[in-house]
């Protein structure tokens, strides 16, 4: 049976049943409720790069935490797709709570590691604090793995706005992140124990969003528009390897172009950025500021995908390859001439690397599932992910190529 029939069997087995709405639009909002917990404890982790790196002056912060974070994510990705029977031994809503409870206690260590040895400043850090920094990182990149699999899983298997709200609300948890942590910065007095005091401040705040996407998550399966949609969405949870490796290759275009985005982005984003880039101005205000630039502009990229959806996939995936030009341009901002290292370029030029990341991933993402038949279509989004989550990594590890 092709994809075209199935699809249109598909859309003929919902029209033999009355159509809920959803009234609020309740499923839409914790759609993109939940994509912004996804991503959350990540942008909590690099938009306090001020925070840690007055902890630990020596480390590059920001690259190891890319490092480590995508690598325990994509890890749990593949394992999800290596283990067939996943999703029928640990149903989803239990994989979500295990995930945003284990995002919560991940996100409390930095601040409990630095309420423990309170008075000490960052000559008094030992690398076993830091050590356990780094591993709150690597276990909340496993959590991310669980959650990110299952609900971009999920949301292949519903109508295209719910895909559209997850990466919407992925897009959002970075300016929510953003402006929060602008709040507690410039609310106390800049000095290190305000800076630490507004740090812990942050953090709690973003445990306590992470507990009521938790809860949102419980509620989202109750409500009679999502009852509906699973009843109709075929079950095809138990899929072995082979057919993993099958819908992949229906989808090569757009898994090789969302390989390409985050490889270009993870390895400009956020250490070179944070790291790299300086501001005699701006200070410790600069990487705050460049980072929040940047999810501002992902966020509209990802959500343009609610006015216009590009419908060539070909046409995105060379848009993909086309963001190359990136490299050069920031390279520029780091040895070219003096004109582009000010703030204004570079601040230009991260503003198009968050709008193109976000406008190119959500249409690939939308027209993924779109290619495959309906039964497919959760595992072409899970494939996407898989894709997606190399990226990262290989991004993550060639961002240490700047300071080569």
């Amino acid at each position: 049976m092709t994809a075209r029939t199935q699809k249109m069997e598909g859309e003929k087995g919902a029209a033999d049943h009355p159509e809920t709405r959803d009234t609020y639009k309740i499923a839409y909002t914790i759609h993109f409720l939940l994509g912004a917990g996804n991503l959350l404890p990540w942008n909590a982790f690099i938009t306090a790069i001020d925070y840690f790196g007055y902890l630990y002056p020596t480390k590059h912060i920001e690259k190891v935490f890319s490092v480590a974070y995508m690598s325990s994510s994509v890890l749990v990705l593949l394992i999800v797709v290596s283990w067939g029977g996943w999703s029928k031994q640990l149903s989803y809503r239990l994989r979500m709570n295990m995930g945003f409870c284990i995002f919560v206690l991940s996100l409390m260590v930095a601040p409990l590691i630095d309420w423990s040895s309170s008075g000490s400043g960052p000559e008094g850090r030992s690398n076993g604090a830091y050590g356990v920094t780094v591993a709150s990182v690597v276990v909340c990149g496993i959590a991310d793995g669980l959650i990110g699999g299952s609900l971009i899983g999920a949301a292949g298997k519903l109508p295209k706005q719910y895909m559209q709200a997850v990466f919407a609300g992925t897009a959002s948890s970075g300016v929510l992140i953003s402006i929060l942590r602008i709040i507690t910065k410039a609310s106390l007095p800049q000095n290190p124990q305000r800076l630490r005091t507004s740090a812990h401040f942050y953090f709690i705040v973003s445990a306590i969003i992470l507990l009521c996407c938790a809860l949102s998550s419980n509620l989202l399966y109750k409500l009679p528009v999502m009852e509906q949609h699973y009843k109709l969405a075929p079950d095809d949870s138990l899929f072995p390897k082979r057919k993993f490796w099958v819908v992949a290759r229906k989808i090569r275009w757009p898994a090789f172009g969302v390989l390409m985005i985050y490889i270009v982005t993870l390895s400009i984003f956020p250490g070179f950025i944070a790291e790299d880039l300086s501001s005699k101005l701006l200070k410790d205000w600069y990487p705050v500021l460049l980072i929040t630039i940047y999810n501002v502009a992902d966020f509209t990229g990802k959500s343009l995908t609610a006015i216009y959806v590009l419908k060539s996939i070909k046409k995105a995936t060379w848009g993909c390859i086309l963001r190359l030009v990136f490299y050069p341009l920031f390279a520029a901002c780091l040895e070219g001439p003096k004109w582009l290292k000010t703030e204004v370029p570079v601040a230009i030029l991260t503003f198009m690397l968050g709008v193109t990341n976000g406008y190119l991933t959500s249409v690939l993402m939308i027209l993924a599932p779109m290619a495959v038949s309906v039964s497919e279509a959760e595992l072409s989004a899970i494939a996407m992910v898989v894709f997606l989550g190399i990226g990262l990594v290989g991004g993550s590890v060639i961002g240490w190529f700047w300071i080569v």
